[in-house]
């Protein structure tokens, strides 16, 4: 019989293995081994009998052992990886056997236990939060004179955090903002979480799939070193659907530059048009430009919390997905990317949600994760729509797909 080979969870195929598994061990037999080659595996090493871990938690069992090394559950390969990451949604325990080269035979066992606490789906913590200039800045969410970046940090929070969200505004090109959960999300088989926005499809858009749409960027990070922080060398992108595409920019900077609101406006053709030269921006591609202030929102478009005389951003920028379908200005409609962005869909749509598998480095490549326990989010587009002013990433919460309760 030929052994069914199926790639480490990361992959996203282990969820059909693990709920159809037998779920117990018959007896608790010691750790055998074949005599080890010290060239190989180092003389120390030994497995343990038995390894426990909570479901939703990543178990990591690091070897040092160099050549040829294969992880497997009965008569599946779960990983070929000299680290074994494995994380489980079930309660169960599985037979684990590590095989070195042609014949060195480890043999153990991993129980998955239910967790101690309850364990919710939603936000747990939201790390960071900076908004981009827009029309919504400093006012969703609401700034109040005196506020400090902890201050607002603390109400995004409030905001953002439990089954129960309100909405924030990521403002333009490059705001984001940076949340957690208060356990592993899994890299199963299929979509893996939820991003929610305020996006939606317009009744009268001529293209399929267009209306409200403001694509974000989504970043994700695994807790490798387990310090309960999102550190910088583990964030990976989102490859969404125009990732590899030409048009896409990688590595793209924006600095908007603090405005003066006591100078002197300078109105536009369209009576919505406050100033049309209200705060300057520039990108490290040579543009060079103004957002606009409009009449329907008065406040600050800078973030009043923020000191300098200007900050900035660097990311992935999408193509413009904004035309004016009439042709008169008055009816602006967004397209919706296939997949892989937040605030692209509606939250009930399949585009919404997002597969951990779709991850990848810095030069482009696919990344295997056992799982994530942060992502970020920013706003991916840097364009002005008419009269509806900038486009500007929503984000109304996120929730874990496969936590079910």
């Amino acid at each position: 019989m030929n052994k069914k080979t199926i790639k480490y969870i990361t992959t996203g195929l282990l969820s059909f293995f693990l709920a159809g598994m037998v779920t117990s061990c018959q007896n608790d037999d010691e750790v055998t081994a074949i005599p080890t080659d010290p060239e190989v595996i180092p003389p120390s090493f030994k497995l343990d009998t038995a390894y426990t871990i909570e479901r939703f938690r990543v178990l990591s069992i690091p070897t040092n052992i160099s050549g040829k090394v294969t992880w497997s559950i009965k008569d599946s390969i779960i990983s070929e990886n000299a680290e074994l990451e494995f994380i489980s949604t079930k309660t169960a325990t599985y037979p684990l056997t590590l095989k070195v080269g042609a014949n060195k035979i480890f043999q153990t066992k991993i129980v998955v236990t239910k967790e101690a606490g309850t364990l919710s789906k939603y936000i747990s913590k939201v790390f960071d939060f900076r908004p981009a200039v827009g029309q919504f800045t400093n006012d969703i969410p609401e700034y109040e004179l005196g506020n400090t970046e902890a201050d607002m940090l603390k109400r995004v929070n409030g905001y953002l955090v439990g089954s129960n969200p309100s909405m924030v505004s990521l403002g333009g090109y490059g705001g984001y903002v940076v949340f957690g959960f208060d356990h592993t999300i899994p890299n199963m088989e299929g979509r893996d979480f939820k991003v929610l926005g305020n996006a939606f499809f317009g009744n009268s858009a001529n293209d399929p799939r267009s209306g409200n749409c403001e694509p974000g960027i989504i970043m994700v990070a695994y807790d490798k070193n387990k310090n309960g922080k999102p550190d910088d060398n583990e964030w990976y992108e989102i490859a969404g659907s125009e990732y590899f595409k030409n048009e896409t920019l990688k590595n793209y900077g924006i600095t908007y530059f603090k405005p003066d609101e006591n100078k002197t406006p300078v109105p536009g053709n369209d009576s919505w048009q406050t100033d049309v030269e209200y705060i300057k921006w520039q990108d490290n591609i040579g543009n060079t430009g103004f957002k606009t202030k409009m009449a329907f929102h008065t406040q600050s478009y800078y973030p009043l919390w923020l000191s300098g005389a200007s900050y900035g951003f660097t990311g992935t920028r999408l193509k413009d997905n904004y035309y004016d379908q009439s042709g008169a200005g008055n009816y602006w409609v967004g397209k919706s990317y296939d997949f892989g962005y937040a605030d692209n869909a509606p939250n009930n749509d399949e585009a919404s949600n997002i597969d951990i598998s779709w991850a990848v480095d810095k030069t482009g490549k696919y990344v295997k994760l056992p799982g994530i326990d942060f992502v970020k989010v920013y706003t991916g587009v840097n364009q002005e729509a008419g009269w509806l002013g900038e486009v500007s990433t929503e984000v109304a919460g996120a929730y874990d797909l496969h936590l079910k309760k």
